[in-house]
């Protein structure tokens, strides 16, 4: 991908969450008429309990998931956990739970107006060990060897530059640290009319990229222990994302687990 093609799918990104963050959900402004993400009931097709969705003051869970990362984080009390592309900080604040007190959350998002609404949803929840930063998941602002688990969810197949992604998650990483994702893949070829197509690649269609994609660019940033798993039940939702398009069988979604080496 050119460097002006790159910069074009950032920018569509970055205006579409832009908007999303001030409207208040995913379906707020233009999106699919009837189609409520931000529910309890969405929120449990994904993977979440309702006491997950309880526990979370209003206006963090934006409905842009595609599946629960924690569930398969196994988050252990006193961990750093890292949250690449944290919207309004819904998963960030079940993280905060999980890790306790002791523990420490960072959520880094490419948005102005999600970090600021995220902030303020900290100050809401009154999530003292939480903290939002700016900034792009391929140029991370965390440390070296910083953080022991990394989440994400439905956030890398927007990114024009995946490999660098898991170079700098691996750079983050302790040793032996841990990724836990849940992102959607392409189970066929993307169509021609999607694969170029700005709005598509924003919305969590046309930039999937395939199971053993995936695979070749964890390998290639060192992680090991690789697995990623489709969930072929996420057809359920996936289907009701377009009017316009099939995408249940162009994409599902998947969990996304692999350690960095000792």
């Amino acid at each position: 991908m050119s460097g002006e093609s790159e910069r074009a799918q950032r920018e569509a990104v970055r205006e579409r969450y832009g908007r999303i963050a001030e409207s208040g959900g995913c379906c707020g402004d233009g999106e699919s008429a009837g189609d409520d993400r931000t529910g309890e009931g969405y929120a449990e097709r994904l993977g979440y309990e309702s006491e997950d969705v309880e526990a979370v003051a209003a206006g963090a869970n934006l409905g842009l998931g595609c599946g629960n990362p924690a569930a398969i984080a196994s988050l252990e009390p006193g961990e750093t956990v890292l949250d690449l592309g944290s919207g309004g900080g819904f998963d960030c604040f079940l993280a905060a739970r999980e890790v306790g007190s002791e523990g420490r959350v960072i959520g880094v998002d490419m948005t102005p107006a999600m970090v600021e609404r995220a902030r303020e949803n900290a100050e809401r929840n009154g999530s003292e060990n939480v903290e939002f930063r700016l900034g792009e998941i391929e140029h991370l602002p965390v440390p070296d060897r910083s953080v022991d688990v990394i989440v994400s969810n439905c956030v890398i197949n927007l990114s024009p530059a995946k490999e660098r992604v898991f170079e700098e998650a691996y750079r983050v990483l302790r040793p032996w640290g841990r990724l836990a994702v849940s992102d959607v893949v392409a189970g066929s070829e993307i169509p021609e009319e999607l694969a170029g197509d700005l709005d598509s690649l924003a919305g969590c269609v046309a930039g999937a990229a395939t199971v053993d994609a995936l695979e070749t660019m964890l390998s290639a940033a060192g992680f090991e222990g690789i697995r990623i798993e489709p969930r072929e039940e996420s057809a359920a939702f996936i289907r009701e994302w377009s009017d316009e398009h099939d995408l249940e069988e162009l994409i599902v979604s998947a969990t996304i687990e692999a350690r960095k080496p000792a």
